[in-house]
């Protein structure tokens, strides 16, 4: 899935009926009486309920099916189990469904005993009102967000109580690119256990005709004979429905063989050099991949990590990677490599002849190779740009070659440059336009986000290969994609004026063999017939394609067939365009993401119903057993809690102590990639990061409000003052080590929060936490994860990370801890904190953040350019006074400790002043834990 990295959207799940899933006339949960118990698989029942004394699990998957329809290489698939808990004690089931990269999710919707959640997409700040406004209607409310690039997984956990029935539903859609020859549709197939009904059925139409289409076999064998494939002219269906008895991986055996995926290669008639175009209700598609042509010759450096980390079979599987992709290189192609840990080395100092003897030196040169050291990544490249540019100047390179350079590491920079963006910049500031740039990221650790914006950045593309796979298959298998360049040059035109919007599949400076996908828009009162021109070079050739498309033809086509979608057109117009708004973010290398790519973004993810992997899920329901705020993160392992509703039994299998300590929820909710196991935070916060900034969001007008506080060292800011509750919050300043660029910055050094009425102080530092009340005190360190409770105030401590502070198990408040390079020259560690709107402070509530409890009302009008086109400015009606307020962002760091997430707000200069009462001076305290003193 193309880059995603800033900002966030909402699924808002109402009691509507939103998207219905088609069910092949099963009636709902039928014939669960008659199900026998299937003993323990993996699907996805939670460790740490108790099970019946035989030792088998009775939770029961009644069904698993799986429908896909293909529409001119636009698939929709939809994923439904349904599972009934026939144990007596409540059960943890997680529905973990492991989807094609770079496929969109559109709809997600469930059925707990009866109540169905569905799903519409709102952007962020518009679905965090709804969810408080439904909270304050005494409606329960949860939210998931995911905010990794490439979305492989959808997860969610549901508590489930004895005798309850569950139905999970997914709708993800992707668009089929052709690869070496054919299409690839795999269906992911994890059911865990054995089901009573598997079925998965797949509907292809595609009105260019099948050339041909066969199902592989990737369970060695074990359903031979199940598929069942019927193929026509234009359109297929494959069928695999195995009973129980086949599911089975021996007759007696209890546990399920379907754990692989189902794959369907076929590939589409081609009688046109120009390729097809397809035009239906306002839109068009051209597919163009022609065949038979010669390759054109090629200049490859290859650039491979040698570092420490790539020891063992990482290296291993490379070098014989390699070996076999040196063996591919053609007598006309040249080539050279450079291998680099904290050093840089290159096997020759210039560019070869693919000869027979050079090939088998490089052969011996990389078999040599050991491991070792730290990664320099901004130099290797360098390196290799360096002799590329030198034989281009030198004019060693053939004028009708393409130049491409691929780059395979499986770690961050740890020597030399080690500012990401500055390696960017360096790679864009010394490649040259005729040269492509592509990315391999092997394993868990890589950066991957900075080799797709590196690589997107540079005309190229990157691919992120697990540690878990066969890293020899998978290297080989990106090469053959990007290294046989057929055409350069390639453009499209549309002469028509009614022809807008239009947009395309990203690809490098050359045609490699795969398929170039045009859409756009058209007007089908202004247009009968669309011309498409396309020009590129081949070898020494020129070319100059036309096609023409009626309109009549296919729509006669797909009105004769149920399964195919009248909308395929929109949808891939839609996910081209959407991919190549996220390529246009991912290459932006400031923070400053611009607000045109930001907007249009965000109006054709909501407009498309698209989920995309850096969305908030919003679950609305009246009042009820499900409540909570779900999000999740990067891959962890963690343990689950399973409870019941409030006063009945709570089972609570063994976890960390300082794992969610919000009232007990009894939905949980995660959508990720890679698999994410589910984190708990409160709901949405004011937070105040950095030197000090704060975000203050206000429900009502639905805008983020930012403003910074300068003030000095070891000064006091109060935060929340609230004497007739009780409570305190403190915040006092550190400063960096020095002054940069002529300011001192200022940090929260220390956080105080003070119960008055159960006489608890919490100070928490960057190296301690102390706990206080009465008499007795207690030392925490930051090293070690802890919980203490109180009647009313628990504190959890999260090991190196945060500190919650929870009070009644209705409000936790957030602290995270940065650290910092012990020897930075200016950095040091701070803390960060994070306070949720809530009804425990009284109307007397104030502070810096305290104020906002009772929101302000706001009119932001008059949006114009500002100094920095980046960052428009508007006017801001406040409090009686006219503000001038500046478009930006700030960040959010409870789901990314590192990078943090982007916040867009408007921001008010001066320290607040007109937005906050008073000036910043009045919230100076002169202790840790004294209230503040109003006029």
């Amino acid at each position: 899935m193309k880059g995603l990295t800033c900002f966030l959207l909402c699924f808002l799940l109402s009691e509507a009926q939103g998207f219905e899933i088609p069910t092949n006339g099963l009636s709902e949960f039928a014939e669960y009486g008659d199900l026998a118990e299937l003993a323990l698989g993996k699907f996805h029942v939670v460790p740490g309920n108790r099970r019946s004394q035989e030792g088998v699990d009775q939770v029961t998957l009644y069904s698993y099916k799986v429908q896909s329809t293909i529409t001119s290489r636009m698939a929709n698939t939809v994923i439904q189990t349904k599972v009934v808990n026939h144990s007596p004690e409540p059960q943890d089931v997680v529905f973990d469904i492991q989807i094609p990269k770079g496929a969109f999710i559109s709809n997600f919707s469930m059925t707990v005993d009866g109540t169905k959640f569905t799903s519409s997409i709102k952007e962020k700040t518009v679905g965090r009102a709804l969810y408080w406004q439904a909270r304050a209607k005494g409606k329960t409310a949860g939210l998931v967000r995911s905010r990794a690039l490439d979305m492989e997984n959808f997860k969610t956990e549901v508590n489930i109580a004895p005798g309850a029935k569950v139905q999970f539903e997914l709708h993800y859609q992707e668009v089929k690119w052709r690869n070496l020859g054919s299409y690839e549709h795999r269906i992911h197939l994890q059911p865990g256990r054995l089901a009573k009904h598997l079925e998965v059925d797949v509907q292809i139409i595609e009105p260019q005709g099948l050339r041909f289409l066969h199902v592989l076999d990737t369970f060695d064998g074990h359903f031979d004979g199940v598929p069942v494939v019927v193929k026509g002219q234009q359109k297929a269906h494959v069928a695999f429905k195995p009973t129980v008895a086949q599911q089975r991986k021996c007759p007696s055996c209890s546990e399920t063989a379907v754990d692989g995926e189902l794959v369907v290669m076929y590939d589409v008639n081609r009688e046109q050099k120009a390729g097809e175009l397809q035009l239906f209700n306002g839109y068009f598609v051209h597919f163009f991949a022609p065949e038979s042509m010669d390759p054109i010759p090629k200049n490859i450096l290859f650039v491979i990590d040698v570092s420490g980390s790539m020891w063992g079979i990482k290296m291993k599987q490379t070098v014989e990677a390699m070996k076999t992709i040196l063996d591919d290189l053609r007598a006309e192609d040249q080539f050279s490599l450079v291998d680099f840990n904290h050093n840089i080395r290159t096997w020759r100092n210039d560019l070869v002849s693919a000869t027979k003897t050079q090939v088998a030196d490089a052969k011996t040169y990389i078999e040599k190779i050991q491991p070792s050291g730290g990664t320099n990544i901004n130099e290797a490249l360098l390196r290799a740009i360096f002799i590329l540019n030198e034989a281009n100047n030198l004019g060693l390179l053939d004028p009708n070659s393409v130049s491409l350079i691929i780059l395979v590491s499986d770690g961050d920079p740890t020597v030399g440059e080690l500012q990401l963006s500055k390696i960017q910049k360096n790679v864009k500031q010394n490649i040259q336009d005729n040269v492509s740039l592509f990315s391999l990221g092997i394993g868990f650790d890589v950066d991957y986000d900075f080799l797709k914006r590196l690589s997107n950045d540079n005309r190229g593309m990157a691919q992120r290969i697990y540690g878990n796979q066969d890293t020899a298959s998978q290297l080989k298998k990106f090469y053959n994609q990007v290294s046989t360049p057929l055409l350069r040059n390639v453009q499209f035109n549309y002469p028509q004026a009614s022809v807008t919007d239009v947009t395309q599949n990203s690809f490098p400076n050359y045609f490699g063999g795969s398929e170039i996908v045009v859409a756009g828009k058209f007007n089908p009162e202004k247009l009968e017939q669309l011309q498409g021109i396309i020009t590129a070079t081949s070898a020494n050739v020129e070319l100059v394609l036309e096609t023409l498309a009626e309109m009549d033809g296919l729509e006669a086509f797909l009105a004769k067939d149920r399964h195919a979608d009248p909308d395929f057109t929109k949808k891939l117009w839609a996910y081209l365009t959407i991919n190549q708004l996220l390529d246009e973010r991912s290459r932006v290398i400031s923070t400053w993401v611009p607000l045109k790519i930001y907007g249009k973004l965000l109006q054709k993810l909501q407009q498309h119903q698209i989920f995309d992997p850096l969305s908030e899920m919003l679950l609305l329901k009246d009042a009820g057993s499900i409540r909570g705020l779900a999000q999740n993160g990067p891959k962890k392992k963690e343990k689950s809690i399973s409870t019941c509703k409030e006063g009945a039994r709570m089972s609570v299998p063994s976890f960390s102590l300082w794992e969610g300590l919000l009232p007990p929820p009894r939905l949980r909710l995660a959508a990720a990639a890679p698999i994410s196991a589910l984190a708990w935070e409160p709901p949405y916060a004011f937070p105040v990061e950095n030197d000090p900034h704060f975000i203050i969001y206000l429900p009502k007008s639905q805008q983020n409000i930012c403003f910074n506080i300068d003030s000095e060292p070891g000064k006091i800011l109060n935060l929340v003052s609230d004497p007739e509750s009780g409570i305190v919050i403190n915040g006092q300043l550190i400063s960096a080590k020095k002054l940069k660029d002529g300011k001192l910055s200022t940090y929260f050094g220390k956080i105080g929060f003070y119960f008055q009425h159960e006489d608890v102080k919490v100070e928490i530092g960057t190296e301690t936490i102390s706990l206080s009340r009465g008499s007795r005190v207690s030392v925490l360190s930051w090293s070690d994860s802890a919980l203490v409770l109180n009647q009313r105030v628990h504190i959890s401590v999260k090991k190196e990370k945060t500190v919650t502070v929870t009070l009644d198990q209705e409000v936790s408040f957030s602290v995270l801890l940065h650290r910092v390079w012990k020897k930075h020259p200016i950095n040091v560690d701070f803390l960060g904190i994070y306070i949720p709107p809530t009804t425990k402070f009284s109307p007397r509530a104030h502070g810096l953040i305290g104020q906002f409890m009772h929101e302000p009302e706001i009119r932001i009008f008059n949006e114009r350019p500002g100094k920095d086109p980046e960052k428009p400015e508007a006017s801001m009606e406040v409090k009686g006074q006219t503000l001038v307020v500046t478009r930006g962002l700030q960040k959010d760091y409870r789901t990314d400790r590192v990078f943090g997430t982007d916040v867009p707000c408007w921001f008010v200069h001066n320290s607040g002043k007109g937005f906050i009462d008073g000036h910043y001076k009045d919230y100076l305290v002169p202790l840790l834990y004294s209230f503040l003193k109003r006029p």
